[in-house]
């Protein structure tokens, strides 16, 4: 970072005169003064920077709090820890990689950024339903070299599962993991200047559950503007099924009969929880079915409705308008639900027993809607029974519900409310090996393409080799970073955008235009088309519950 850096490494030096670690560019910043290691390809990363306090003991089920600033350098050189996942040992072959006191982020810059550089800042939140850090680790060193050494990158980890999201409806404070996303916001403001950011110029990125998390922080404090960021997109946004506190406190309940922490009253209770072994606790905290239900959710810990952050669910808070009104774009993949069905779906039992799992408010009537709009063509064939034969219908019955319908209802609400700044795409590049596997171009797969192939870690993403140098879809990755980046730094994926590629067009409700990307990086606008606009509409008006309390009170009445 020019003359700066030369003499902050100058004092590194001094801090360690026997060059246990190479002197690299120094940063001071509130938690401490971090040294990080400038890359040979003009890149400068620091990584495992500390946004919070470690989430330890009585801070365990708590808010984050600010961390008390390191007393000496803190060598910025490896990812801190992942934070632990839902009902599982850890993947990795050790501990080292993951951990309870997990809150860190890092920071990807131009090597020659300083205070004065005020470059965009794109703060980007992984996924992984709420129930693990999904794809950790993301190098932003690859966006920063697409954007011409243009923009500074920021990437983090938060609590998930019930280390972020447990809820007794009475002591503890809700949606913790969100809140640890707005700790690393609130870091960001007050220290990413000293990297080259602009803590005025913030455009937070996440796919899935990170994207989300997105549709959450708009519309949090109904929409109050707390300047944490600026504009937002986001990557298969995911609407999972939303309980209040009230409701979730079957989660606890079952938790604490499950790890052995029933006690008399709810301060013993809580003690208990506090002292047991993160290990039990992760492996105790898996998925149970929701009152009433047969099978376990894909993802059971998640956001609530907890009337402090968040009043109203998603499609309340969207459709009234309490939310940030701010440039976004949103966007899914063809197939976003093609990678979470069972192939063991055979009959309409089997697949509405599967929803039901999913979103215990589906009533047969509105199970009955649904699976008249979303055809079974393998039945229509005769083809059945089979032990696949309405997977596919679940398939799309359940990435229209889940990611793509709401990707395009929270487009549309932005114009509807006044605001037009609002874009719109369709992922449908195909790799032969997904369409091999029968899986389409399923959810999130474009995530290699916005951080690019080589910067993606194995193995949380799995890249399409296809993505790769000198492949058939090369030109996609370069294409949509293009707009994405031209995104960050304007505001607008079109300014900055890919020579050749299409005008994207901003999304307008009566016409409902979103830009596809192909394979091989072609683009082109598209009609949403009558059909799946229909679905939506009947998602919206018919099968959504819109009453908080609703949620696991309709009658059941199952067929099995």
């Amino acid at each position: 970072m020019g003359a700066i850096l030369v003499l902050v490494g100058f004092v590194a030096f001094l801090w360690n005169p026997f060059g246990v670690h190479a002197a690299g560019p120094l940063v001071s910043a509130t938690t401490g003064d971090h040294v990080g290691k400038a890359l040979s390809c003009g890149v400068s990363q620091w990584l495992g920077i500390r946004y919070a306090a470690p989430p330890l003991g009585e801070l365990r089920f708590q808010p984050p709090v600010d961390p008390l600033p390191a007393t000496g350098p803190h060598y910025a050189y490896e990812h801190g820890p992942i934070c632990l996942a839902t009902g599982t040992l850890p993947m990795e072959k050790t501990m080292a990689n993951f951990s309870e006191d997990c809150l860190f982020l890092d920071v990807y810059a131009p090597s020659n950024a300083h205070r004065q550089s005020k470059l965009p800042v794109f703060v980007y939140i992984q996924g992984g339903g709420f129930n693990s850090n999904s794809h950790p680790r993301l190098n932003g060193t690859g966006l920063v070299k697409a954007s011409d050494m243009g923009i500074v990158v920021v990437t983090f980890n938060y609590r998930v599962g019930p280390f972020g999201f447990l809820v007794d409806n009475h002591k503890l404070t809700a949606n913790n993991g969100l809140r640890d996303q707005r700790q690393a916001l609130k870091w960001v403001q007050k220290n990413i200047a000293q990297f080259g950011g602009d803590p005025g110029h913030v455009v937070l990125g996440g796919a899935s559950a990170g994207a989300s998390s997105i549709a959450w922080h708009l519309t949090a404090y109904r929409g109050y503007d707390q300047g944490l960021f600026h504009a937002a997109v986001g990557e298969s946004a995911a609407w999972g099924h939303v309980l209040t506190t009230k409701q979730a406190r079957y989660q606890f309940d079952d938790l604490v009969v499950r790890i052995g922490c029933v006690r008399n009253s709810s301060e013993a209770t809580l003690t208990c929880l506090r002292n047991k072994p993160y290990g039990e606790i992760q492996m105790h905290g898996f998925g149970t079915p929701y009152p009433g239900q047969s099978l376990g959710p894909l993802f059971m810990w998640g956001p609530v409705i907890d009337y402090d952050m968040f009043y109203l669910p998603l499609i309340e808070a969207f459709g009234q308008g309490k939310f940030l009104k701010v440039p976004v774009m949103w966007g899914d993949d063809t197939n976003g639900g093609s990678i979470f069905i069972s192939p063991f779906t055979s009959t309409v039992a089997h697949s509405n027993r599967w929803m039901r799992s999913q979103y215990p408010y589906l009533t047969i009537r509105k199970l009955s809607l649904l699976n008249n709009a979303w055809k079974n063509t393998i039945k229509e064939q005769a083809r059945c029974p089979a032990r696949d034969c309405w997977r596919e219908q679940l398939r799309q019955v359940f990435g229209d519900m889940r990611y793509m319908c709401p990707s395009i209802y929270m487009s549309a609400t932005f114009p509807d409310h006044g605001f037009n700044k609002s874009w719109n795409y369709r992922w449908n590049v195909e790799d032969p090996d997904q369409i091999t596997a029968g899986v389409g171009v399923p959810h999130i797969t474009e995530i290699s393409a916005l951080f690019g192939p080589e910067f993606v870690p194995a193995p949380y993403i799995r890249v399409p080799k296809t993505y790769r140098q000198g492949e058939i879809n090369e030109k996609a990755v370069h294409v949509m970073q293009k707009y994405w980046i031209s995104f960050i730094r304007k505001y607008d994926p079109n300014t900055e955008r890919a020579e050749g590629s299409a005008q994207w067009e901003k999304l307008d409700k009566k016409k409902l235009r979103r830009l596809r990307f192909d394979t091989g990086g072609l683009t082109e606008m598209e009609y949403v088309g009558s059909e799946l606009a229909r679905r939506c509409a009947l998602l919206f008006n018919k099968v959504y519950p819109r009453k908080i309390g609703t949620a696991m009170t309709e009658p059941r009445g199952m067929e099995e």
